[in-house]
């Protein structure tokens, strides 16, 4: 059957945390590549994966105690670009280290974990999302798309010029620890299907690959969401058959859309180039025969 991969229960949960990832993955990925953080996810992750320790040594949810962990470390992170100054890349460096090396030992040292569940959250499991994981998912996937749509204007002024921003009134640091703190919940809500140490390149993508082809920021949001949807259903179906790592199928189709992309890129523009041409040489022509025809009048 064409849609059996439907039928188990596991790839149904696998689906829903999928489409989820597509959409809220470049949705907030659009303001870091704007605001020139492209890695900003890939440090969060790392951060993150203290707080997947804790959750097996404490026995309490991993994605609700990587989230808990994740946004303080994004804060943090924010704060050290605030106030770091020339320190602030070493503070980083030691922030990002030591979150994943907090978690590497956490997760031995609890009675639960083990080298097999940090793989699943390093790289992405399907068999491992459980309905747990897909009820912090929704209810996380809402949040970020509900920031991301809804104070849209105001994110993108933010991450365009700051100092624009904060002239017009905007209260900038507010907004970007909410930028900082929406990526970190993102990066939670994608580490069960593409895994914390690939969900940035998800982020990062699909927003560049739309930018290939688009001018305006609307266009690439919606486009962007769409290849990152798209490359995730895709991903987790050809996971499922082909027995292969999801995360990393996830990541090689965006790669390819994005090379597919800028491949189409040259030949779009310089059809869009000989269009404005063409219109240009219209009004040209018509500008003459306007004012001929005002001159005969005045005769």
């Amino acid at each position: 059957m064409m849609l059996e991969f439907l039928n188990p229960p596991f790839m149904q949960r696998a689906l829903i945390a999928a489409v989820l990832v597509g959409i809220t993955a470049p949705a907030i990925g659009i303001y870091l590549v704007q605001r020139r953080q492209a890695l900003m996810g890939d440090g969060i992750g790392h951060i993150a994966m203290t707080g997947v320790g804790l959750g097996f040594l404490l026995s309490t949810s991993p994605v609700w105690m990587a989230t808990a962990v994740a946004v303080a470390g994004a804060v943090v992170m924010e704060l050290i670009r605030w106030y770091g100054h020339t320190r602030g890349d070493l503070a980083l460096a030691m922030l990002f280290y030591g979150g994943m090396a907090g978690g590497v030992m956490l997760i031995n040292l609890s009675d639960t974990g083990s080298n097999a569940n940090l793989t699943s959250y390093l790289f992405g499991s399907l068999s491992t999302v459980s309905d747990e994981d897909v009820i912090a998912i929704c209810a996380l996937a809402a949040f970020v798309v509900l920031i991301t749509v809804g104070l849209r204007r105001q994110l993108f002024a933010v991450s365009q010029d700051e100092e624009f921003a904060r002239v017009t009134g905007l209260p900038v640091r507010v907004l970007n620890l909410l930028v900082a703190v929406v990526a970190a919940v993102t990066v939670t809500v994608a580490m069960r299907v593409v895994g914390l140490l690939l969900v940035s390149a998800l982020m990062v993508v699909p927003v560049a690959a739309a930018q290939q082809i688009t001018k305006s920021f609307k266009v690439t949001f919606v486009l962007s969401v769409a290849i990152g949807t798209a490359v995730t259903l895709t991903g987790t179906v050809t996971s499922y058959y082909q027995d292969v790592p999801p995360g990393a199928t996830i990541v090689l189709l965006a790669i390819a859309v994005f090379v597919a992309l800028t491949a189409l890129a040259a030949p779009l523009a310089k059809h869009r180039a000989r269009a404005s041409a063409a219109r240009e040489a219209e009004c040209t022509l018509e500008v003459p025969a306007a004012r001929r025809g005002t001159d005969d009048v005045h005769v």
